[in-house]
């Protein structure tokens, strides 16, 4: 079964270093605590909202180790009025035997009001 791991994470600046380091924080927490490896991720979609677009967000991604060959694509969420800026959103399709209600989805920062319904991230 392939189940999809959802995240987000906001940063303050339109920045390489701040985009990369914050994608690399919410990447590293959704991989920790659904103990991912990558020869089980089918995909990863990355979005960011309009306001981000220093760097793509995927070079986070691209740090780890043995994840060299997991699709990953970025793109941009729709300007929704009034929606959260500066957000960075993460889709990491997972072929797992965990049911729906055993995936652990990461919503940190700013972006803990997207899902706060879904968040159920240990920390």
């Amino acid at each position: 079964m392939i189940r999809g791991m959802r995240g987000a994470i906001t940063v303050n600046q339109n920045t390489e270093e701040e985009i990369v380091t914050a994608t690399e924080e919410l990447l590293k927490k959704i991989i920790e605590e659904n103990q991912i490896h990558p020869d089980l991720v089918a995909s990863v979609f990355i979005s960011t909202t309009e306001d981000i677009n220093a760097v793509f967000p995927a070079r986070a991604l691209r740090k780890f180790e043995g994840w060299t060959y997991v699709p990953v694509m970025c793109m941009q969420e729709m300007p929704v009025p009034n929606s959260l800026t500066m957000c960075v959103r993460i889709m990491m399709h997972v072929n797992t035997a965990k049911s729906q209600d055993e995936i652990i989805h990461v919503y940190l920062k700013g972006a803990k009001v997207l899902r706060p319904d879904l968040n159920n991230s240990l920390t």
